[in-house]
């Protein structure tokens, strides 16, 4: 895994300094602790950060090819790198290196931009060719791997793995994006389709921009999104075998390393089956590490020591407590953005665990986006059913009234937490789930800003992606649109993203085996009823791991990698909470009403309301503020 940067001028073949890319490089450095380089040509500057995995002495980059008429630099890894030299060899093409980098090299004069659809594995890239005089930026398909750009003043774009690469270039203004703070705080992250800082812009997943000299920046083209549309031909039990089928074959093509290789280990179902699959492909006991927290309802490490045990693995566990909010400001500068899940904090502590015996760990991610495991998604499946039993008049007409009477009662038992339901009822299916994924309501939000940011906010609406993704989804169910829009934005702008950061802060690869876009198309192809089935998601996956996993971990209710903060800061961190409400840098941002911070956490404290996630909210926007914008 890897870092990139690089400058590429559009109008004239101007000179790059190789010093320039070098300093771009720089802050990234936790990304490739094993080597770094540079490359310049009139009008392009390419820069790489290794971190060795395969090939450990003979892939450096940047790479060119042999006439030295293409060049790359690349993040990733490339898992069928094999099967391609081989197909390529074949073609003609010969290699000096043993690894996956030169074959994507090989790929691109082969096929040009059509190699994508070729390659299975996650990457961020940028290839120079000489001959076409072009620069070619690509992404992932479900974006596993960062690519940040912006156009500057000069004429030139300049791309990195990371904002804090392109920040350190003279030529970018820090101006804060008012409208990527709204979303920040409707969603907790700020989304791939914008960015905190003005003129900044994320290569969506699945996208390739295609910079050529003399011309305009153009839009990123889409070469792969799933495909909701189709429907298999099978009974479960066939559906069920052919999935371990796929799994395998992930998680097998997932453990090809030069390194040492171990797992995440939750205890959940997606982690176990991934734990239980290596364990049957590995000759040697496999690495695994857990996390557990210190509130004794949030913790997993009994079901992830019982996973353990099962398969033999080389198991080690350690706990996150409220005095790892002493780790705020590192995580934060992995961020660079604000980032507000606070799963980040257990996440960079596996990864450290992780890489103090192992440079590669498989983790789970993925699944609940792609088999609707999230209760989110059982909850709109469930709604969308009703919706369609209920006229539309009626539910805005009767529901929505009755939600707004309705008690807030966040400490109630759920069945008694009516209210949230009764109003996504009363909203489409596309604007109710928009608001379920999000952590921050709309009117909620309002009562954030003062009168002068709400008036700069305009008609901006956070959600309006969502009911754009939703509304486009190549669907057949209702299901598969709330699961399409959550692959294109939740997954790489929270889950992905999180991922990526921690792993990287420690100089960690993290491999995702159940976002094989194999998989991913197979779980698309399959009837809602073989995703949701009795109130709980993953169905088919859970029925396909029975004959590997024991029922209490198949069907234990889910619990997920949630911090305890709203306990924190009633507990160890309330001066820390109450400290927000005289925050010198979110007063001088001018956007906040302070009182209503101060009534927020007085509310919290006093065990009326649960903000704890809203007050973490203001805590990673507060650092990411004072880093980005010196506020």
């Amino acid at each position: 895994m890897c870092g990139i940067a690089g400058l590429y001028h559009l109008e004239t073949a101007k000179p790059v300094d190789p010093a320039r890319v070098r300093a771009m490089l720089h802050p990234m450095a936790h990304r490739g602790p094993d080597g770094s380089g540079e490359w310049t040509a009139p009008g392009v500057g390419l820069g790489h950060l290794r971190l060795s995995i395969i090939d450990i002495a003979g892939s450096p980059q940047p790479m060119a090819s042999d006439d030295e008429m293409v060049t790359l630099t690349y993040n990733g890894e490339i898992y069928n790198f094999r099967e391609l030299r081989a197909e390529l060899e074949d073609r003609g093409h010969r290699f000096r290196t043993s690894g996956d980098t030169e074959v994507i090299i090989a790929a691109w004069r082969q096929w040009g931009p059509d190699c994508l659809s070729r390659l299975n594995g996650m990457f961020a890239f940028a290839i120079h060719d000489h001959a076409r005089g072009c620069l070619f930026l690509a992404r992932d398909r479900l974006g596993v791997k960062p690519l940040h750009y912006v156009r500057l003043s000069d004429g030139s774009v300049a791309f990195a793995s990371e904002l804090k690469g392109l920040l350190r270039h003279p030529l970018l203004r820090r101006e804060a994006n008012l409208s990527a703070v709204e979303d920040y705080f409707a969603f907790g992250y700020v989304p791939d389709d914008t960015s905190i800082v003005a003129g900044v812009e994320k290569l969506p997943a699945g996208h390739f921009l295609l910079l050529e000299r003399g011309k305009p920046v153009p839009e990123p083209v889409c070469w792969w999104a799933p495909d909701f549309s189709r429907r298999i031909r099978a009974s479960e039990s066939e559906a069920a075998e052919h999935l371990v089928h796929l799994m395998r074959a992930a998680v097998t093509d997932r453990m090809v390393a030069d390194v040492p290789l171990g797992a995440f280990l939750s205890g959940g179902v997606d982690s176990s089956a991934v734990v239980a699959l290596m364990a049957e492909a590995s000759a040697k006991a496999v690495k695994t590490c857990t996390i557990g927290f210190d509130q004794a309802a949030l913790d997993e490490t009994a079901y992830a020591r019982q996973i353990a045990e099962r398969f033999a693995t080389d198991h080690r566990t350690r706990t996150v407590a409220a005095a790892d909010f002493a780790l705020i400001d590192r995580i934060a500068d992995s961020f660079d953005e604000p980032f507000a899940d606070a799963s980040a904090l257990p996440t960079y502590r596996v990864c450290e665990l992780a890489r103090e015996e192992v440079t590669v760990a498989l983790s789970g991610d993925g699944a609940d986006e792609a088999f609707a495991g999230y209760r989110r998604l059982v909850f709109q499946h469930q709604e969308e059913r009703l919706r369609a039993m209920i006229p539309a008049v009626l539910r805005r007409g009767l529901l929505g009234p009755l939600a707004r009477v309705w008690p807030q009662m966040d400490w109630a038992p759920r069945p008694l937490r009516a209210r949230a339901t009764l109003a996504s009822l009363a909203k489409s299916g596309a604007e109710g789930y928009a608001e379920a994924v999000g952590v921050t309501g709309p009117a909620q939000r309002a009562r954030l800003f003062n009168d002068a940011a709400r008036r700069a906010l305009g008609e901006h609406v956070a959600e309006a992606r969502y009911w754009k993704a939703m509304a486009e989804a190549p669907a057949r169910e209702r299901l598969d649109r709330a699961q399409y829009a959550d692959l294109k934005i939740w997954l790489p702008g929270d889950i992905l993203t999180k991922t990526d950061r921690m792993s990287m802060a420690v100089g960690l690869e993290a491999r995702e085996p159940l976002l094989d876009y194999r998989l991913v198309e197979f779980a698309a192809s399959l009837p809602a009823a073989m995703r949701v089935r009795g109130g709980t998601g993953k169905a088919i996956l859970k029925q396909a791991m029975e004959r590997y996993l024991p029922r209490d971990i198949l069907y234990r209710p889910k619990m997920g990698f949630v911090t305890p903060v709203s306990q924190w800061f009633r507990g160890p961190l309330t001066d820390q909470a109450r400290a927000l409400a005289t925050s010198s840098t979110l007063a001088r941002s001018g956007w906040f009403d302070m009182a209503e911070i101060e009534r927020i956490v007085a509310a919290h404290q006093s065990g009326r309301r649960d903000h704890g996630r809203l007050i973490w909210q203001y805590f990673m926007l507060e650092k990411s503020l004072a880093r980005l914008f010196g506020i």
